[in-house]
């Protein structure tokens, strides 16, 4: 079955639920794929009905190929997250934004994920058929500042592997969908100011030996993203010597939640994604957990086609005021709190990163 994202979420349960227990090994993970299955069941249930509401699946997935930039050594490149435009300056010329609001379906074109649950996702239980979550929340601000209604804006599910090829191409204007800011990206697409702060982590079985990034994945499979950070790290890890040889990296998939489907069925070891992705997922399947702290800093944002200044600056002035009236944090607290914080005691990412200039 196709979720309309890229992937086949449930290519790994073709018969009965009879077979579909059985290949899970018996390690616990019935619920949570009863789960998913519901979620991708859904999606494709209510798809025809979310339309209206601007969620579209058609070009997203038709086009081949992966984006290619030429790479940014890490001594040429500091601080990507820093490097965005400011909200102020180039007054009078709006070329991007101009055009986006003489259309004759005047909706702003956006890529989100349509399965991260709490980040952006279709809640079986909401009648709607309406994608929510916290990226959903911020594209729903950023649509009411650009063309004054909140709904105007049709989203396009946009696979992990394809989200800089997907604004290259003009498929999209933007993509709000636990993007990533790094070196290799900024030559690639622009980016806003950071929305989120985050890192890479461990996602593996409660029962399971692994530690966390280190020696315990020797001999382990890991799953990652294709196109993600994750995987340049795992294969950074491997030459710096962080992650021993017999460490198999091999397995990537479009989507990080494919990851944990095949965690599931016991196809691989472990998942590295970002910590915050991880915990989501950890919240969907009790019998895994976050294994080892955050081995790396990672910051979020609005990718967009390079050049298209004045949108940029206009996702600045959105991300300034919805930090300040209180917009972020409300949509922090109904989404991610009960995932990223234990108790009392907050996250760092509870917190939103400070915005920085170049």
């Amino acid at each position: 079955m196709n979720t309309g994202d890229g992937s086949d979420r449930l290519r790994v349960a073709p018969g009965p639920w009879q077979r579909l227990r059985t290949g899970l090994r018996g390690w616990g993970g019935v619920g949570a794929m009863a789960l998913l299955c519901a979620l991708a069941v859904t999606f494709v249930l209510l798809l025809p009905l979310s339309q209206p509401q601007g969620y579209d699946a058609g070009t997203a997935t038709g086009a081949q190929g992966v984006a290619h930039g030429s790479r940014v050594k890490a001594d040429d490149c500091e601080n990507p997250q820093d490097q965005s435009l400011s909200p102020s300056g180039g007054e009078g010329k709006a070329p991007t934004l101009d055009a986006i609001k003489a259309r004759k379906d005047r909706r702003l074109i956006v890529g989100v994920d349509t399965n991260s649950y709490r980040w952006g996702y279709l809640d079986p239980n909401n009648p709607a058929g309406e994608l929510e979550g916290f990226d959903i929340d911020l594209v729903h601000r950023i649509a009411e500042d650009i063309l004054g209604d909140r709904d105007a804006v049709q989203f396009k599910a946009i696979p992990t592997s394809r989200r800089v090829e997907a604004i290259q191409k003009g498929e999209v204007d933007m993509v709000v969908r636990t993007m990533t800011i790094n070196c290799d990206r900024i030559e690639q697409v622009a980016f806003s100011a950071p929305y989120f702060v985050t890192g890479q982590q461990v996602l593996a079985p409660k029962t399971s030996t692994i530690t966390g990034f280190d020696k315990t994945l020797a001999e382990k499979k890991v799953c990652s993203a294709q196109g993600s950070t994750a995987y340049d790290n795992l294969e950074e890890g491997r030459k710096s010597g962080d992650l021993p040889d017999t460490t198999d990296i091999r397995t990537t998939v479009p989507n990080q939640l494919d990851c944990l489907v095949k965690l599931q069925l016991g196809e691989v070891d472990a998942v590295v994604t970002d910590g915050a992705l991880a915990a989501s997922q950890a919240a969907q399947d009790p019998t895994v957990e976050l294994k080892g702290g955050l081995f790396t800093d990672e910051y979020y944002g609005v990718a967009m086609k390079l050049g298209s200044d004045d949108l940029v600056r206009q996702v600045n002035r959105t991300l300034e005021n919805y930090i300040d009236d209180g917009g972020w944090k409300a949509s922090y607290e109904k989404w991610l709190h009960p995932t990223m914080d234990q108790g009392d005691k907050k996250s760092a990412s509870a917190t939103p990163p400070e915005a920085r200039y170049k």
